[in-house]
């Protein structure tokens, strides 16, 4: 299996595209389960139909920045004739496929190909943290890139990732130069929410759609990574728990996740008891100091709870439990679709509460331990219905 290829980065600063204790989407040589997305990519090129602008949806973490990386070094190494010159053209080609020792394909890995454009969240080194958006001024630079010479042709390549971070200035910045596109420039937009985005933006892309990856290509991305499914757990399980995404369960792997949402069933178990110790405990560990990041996985997981909890009262227990006793938890707190409806506003509600709370800086093991109350209120009014 093709592995990572590490190419030093000049400023070696933190990168906002990349995922902690992971190598960076453009150092993914071959991206699994994306094959469809390919495929429309390479007949757009080899019929001469080559959108300026394409749009790489799907849900976070399962391979868009990859494949966007991938797509950009073999546009930037087939000549910009390929696929629309019929005296002498080469066959159309096959596979995104580039040689790694490619001086084009080197460069490009090391951010320094004068042709290739990267937009994304800034680093502010005083401050020591990223930018909370991509600014209009990062999207401005597209003036100075656009208007420095190409000593050797071919085509330009901007990636954005993620369009989902530009504020609308930026957006708008960008729109414009959708608008009027420079000749052999080709743009690529990651979006995880593309619904979010201006829908003028949206109009003047084509999409390309990358699913969710099955069980037995998810673990094999992770390898690429270097990332092994921790023993006792099964592959269904982290698929099912990560729905699919790379990026997800390098999370879960590398983050503890799948041992927070195992003690989070486990705590959830008697509801609408539970042990208010263990939740003190789990609300503590949570939130650790050193690890801000705890906190962020535990609204995932307890969203994604309370989602799974949600479709049992319309479609039965989950087929593949992500952890120890989920099924039958599900299977006793949601029987019908009414108390799928609660439930499912409850989602809704306590998300947003969550949200709210973190961004007003109020005490999040508080935070925690007020939602499990109100779960645990639910569950008792459900059960009293």
């Amino acid at each position: 299996m093709s592995r990572s290829v590490q190419v030093p980065i000049a400023d070696d600063l933190p990168e906002a595209d990349r995922l902690d204790g992971t190598s960076h989407p453009r150092n993914t040589p071959s991206v699994l389960g994306q094959q469809q997305a390919e495929e429309t990519l390479l007949k757009a090129l080899a019929s001469d139909r080559l959108h300026h602008a394409w749009l790489i949806t799907g849900p976070q973490g399962v391979g868009k920045a990859s494949f966007a990386w991938r797509a950009a070094r073999f546009l930037l190494t087939r000549d910009v004739s390929d696929g629309n010159d019929m005296f002498g053209a080469p066959p159309p080609a096959e596979s995104l496929d580039t040689d790694p020792d490619d001086i084009i394909v080197r460069r490009a890995l090391a951010l320094s190909e004068p042709r290739l454009m990267l937009l994304r969240r800034p680093y502010d080194e005083k401050n020591k943290r990223f930018k909370q958006d991509i600014p209009v001024d990062t999207v401005r630079e597209l003036h100075r890139f656009f208007a420095l010479s190409v000593p050797d042709g071919g085509r330009r390549v901007v990636i954005v990732d993620a369009a989902d971070d530009m504020n609308t200035s930026a957006a708008n910045a960008l729109l414009k130069q959708l608008e009027e596109p420079p000749a052999h420039t080709v743009f690529l937009l990651i979006s995880h929410r593309p619904s979010r985005l201006l829908p003028t933006i949206r109009s003047r892309c084509r999409e390309l759609r990358c699913a969710p990856l099955p069980a037995d290509l998810l673990v094999a991305a992770l390898a690429q990574q270097d990332i092994d499914v921790p023993e006792g757990t099964s592959d269904e399980a982290l698929c099912t728990l990560a729905g699919g995404s790379v990026g997800r369960a390098a999370q879960l792997t590398l983050g503890e996740g799948l041992a927070l949402y195992g003690r989070l069933i486990a705590l959830m178990s008697g509801l609408p008891d539970f042990d208010r110790q263990k939740a003190i405990a789990l609300a503590e560990w949570t939130t650790a100091r050193d690890k801000p990041e705890r906190f962020d996985l535990f609204c995932d997981l307890l969203d994604m709870f309370l989602s799974r909890l949600a479709r049992t009262g319309a479609a039965g227990p989950p087929a593949i439990e992500a952890a120890h006793g989920e099924g039958k938890l599900m299977a006793r707190l949601c029987r019908d679709v009414r108390q799928a409806q609660s439930w499912a506003a409850a989602q809704d509600r306590l998300g947003a509460k969550l949200r709210t709370g973190r961004a007003a800086n109020l005490d999040p093991a508080a935070l925690i331990l007020d939602t499990i109350l109100e779960i645990a209120a639910t569950a008792k009014g459900r059960a009293s219905a």
